[in-house]
Formats: C-alpha cells, structure tokens, sequence
C-alpha cells in the first residue's frame, strides 16, 4: 500500500490491549524509514475506512522509531474507533504527518495538566517533553468508579508524586478548584476530555481569575455537523460569487465550484484546511483556534464553520 503524498504508510507493529475497551497500536514506517519528530500534543489523522480520524501520539516525539495511539472504542461514535479496532498486525494505514495543536507553553513556570478519560492521551506526550526538559508539571486525573487507569504504569512513572487519581465527579471538582485556586503565577492549564469536564475546569479558572493565554483545551471527537443558514463565499482574486447551501459545508461548496483546498479530518480538529485573510462574520465551530484567533474573525476551518451574509476570502 502507498500514501498519497504528504502522507505516511505506516505498517501496525503491535497492538496491547490498555484497558478493555482502550487499544494501544504502535506504527513503523511501512517501507523502513524513518519518522518526523513531533511537539508533545500532536495528534495523527488516520484513514479509518472512509472517516479520517485525529488521535493523540502518545510516545516520546523526540527522533521518535516508531509512533503510538491509544483509541477508545466508542459503540456510539462514527465508526473509526470500531475501524480501527477491527486492525491486526501487519496492516498498513494512511495517516498524516504529525500535527501540532496542543503543545506546551516553553516558558510556563508550571504546567497543570487536567484530564478525563481517554482525554489522557495527549498528556502522555507532555509528561514524556517534561522530563526530558526538566519542566515542572502536575496532573489531576479523573476516573470513573470502579473503571481501569488507562496508562496507569506509565503515568506513575513518568508524573510520579505530581499524579493524582480523583474518583468520582465531587472530588474532581473538589481537586480542581483547589489546585486552580493555589497555582503560582506563571502556570499554564492544559484540559482534554469529556465536554462536561472541560468546560468546569475552564470556568473555575476563569472564576479564579486565569488569563485565557494560560488556559489550553483540547477537545476530541470532532464536529459533525456542517449544517445552518445559507451563506455566500465571495473570491476576491476572481471577484467570482459561491453560493454555500444550508446542508454543505464551505469546504464542499468549494469544491463542488472546482476550487480544490487541502483537507484531512473534515471534522474541525486536524487544522489542515485553515484559510487565513478571510472577512466576514464568521461562525467558529472548529476544535483548533485559539480564543483570539476566533475573536480577530480573519481565519477559519471550513469544513465546520459557517459564516453570516457574505463571507471573503483571498481566493
């Protein structure tokens, strides 16, 4: 099998069970080469059937021989995580080269590190840069009762007394508030996992008085939805006018008017498709920008976000 350009075949290695419902793949190049490095908080878009779904690397990033995920099979879901379960050893998947979309702050005094789930992934990567840097770092994580420690081992060894296992929403929120509201200045907050974690973890520090600047989410899963009130994409180069249907997504539209534009996870998380110099008022449903990216109005993802009236873009 090759990939596409831009692309890596990567061949399946091995896989471990993590947990009874987290499977664990590592990846080597298909054809024996090697990989590009990584920042920690990369994630890997990988070609699960006819979906494209980003999943966080969990290894060391660092001149790295082989690259690791960590998926959550989700009965619900999409149907990549039953996908990609369904993998053996010896196959090949497409998947794209690394990106970094959540990576941590060079100079933060400390970092604080808030996780739920399978939203530990990401962490991995992080714990793994700290100790080769020597940065300072502390993580709450929460667990269902009763439910196994995805990467217990390994996150006890690399966060050792810095590791906190909090069981039960009470005594998360209980953590949380406690430790946002005694960080010294200069921490940063980085928060993954279920929305109802995040969005607690972001108000308290809010509450607590936390800068945006120091507050770093991300959210898993994706967007599905591309659906809304029509809208008009106007090609300033061309001067040439886009209708975009209440049930298309811009990047579709796009490329139904034979206007191509580079794309992977479709889904508002991979970053790819970003389009910078856009006017317009624009309607932000991506997973990837930051607070201020959002608010300038000039950037968006548009295989999710939708725009008001007419929408400009320096095509």
């Amino acid at each position: 099998m090759s990939a596409p350009a831009g692309d890596l075949a990567l061949r399946v290695e091995r896989i471990v069970d993590v947990t009874p419902s987290v499977r664990g793949f590592v990846l080597r190049p298909a054809d024996g080469g090697g990989l590009p490095s990584y920042a920690p908080g990369s994630h890997l878009v990988v070609a699960c059937g006819d979906r494209r779904n980003a999943y966080s690397l969990t290894g060391e990033g660092h001149a790295p021989d082989s690259y690791a995920i960590s998926v959550l099979h989700r009965p619900d879901g999409q149907g990549g995580s039953a996908w990609l379960h369904g993998v053996r050893p010896g196959q090949v998947l497409r998947c794209g080269r690394p990106r970094d979309a959540f990576a941590p702050v060079a100079t933060a005094r400390h970092h604080l590190l808030i996780a739920g789930g399978i939203g530990i992934t990401p962490f991995l990567s992080h714990l793994w840069a700290a100790r080769r840097w020597g940065r300072r770092v502390s993580v709450l994580y929460a667990v269902g009762a009763g439910a196994p420690v995805p990467h217990h081992a390994e996150l006890t060894a690399l966060a050792g007394d810095g590791l906190r296992i909090l069981r039960g929403r009470a005594a998360m929120q209980a953590a949380m508030d406690q430790a946002l509201r005694t960080q010294a200045l200069g921490t940063h907050l980085y928060v993954c996992g279920p929305d109802g974690l995040m969005d607690s973890a972001l108000a308290l520090a809010r509450g607590h008085g936390w800068p945006d600047e120091r507050c770093h989410a991300e959210r898993f899963g994706g967007v599905d939805a591309a659906e809304g009130a029509p809208f008009t994409v106007r090609l300033r180069r061309t001067g040439r006018d886009i209708a975009v249907a209440a049930d298309a997504s811009l990047l579709d539209a796009l490329a139904a008017a034979g206007v191509e534009w580079p794309a992977m996870c479709r889904r508002g998380v991979c970053g790819e498709c970003r389009m910078d110099n856009a006017a317009g008022t624009i309607l932000h449903r991506d997973l990837v920008l930051s607070p201020a990216e959002r608010a300038a109005q000039s950037c968006l993802m548009p295989c999710v976000s939708r725009a008001e009236g007419v929408l400009s873009l320096d095509l």
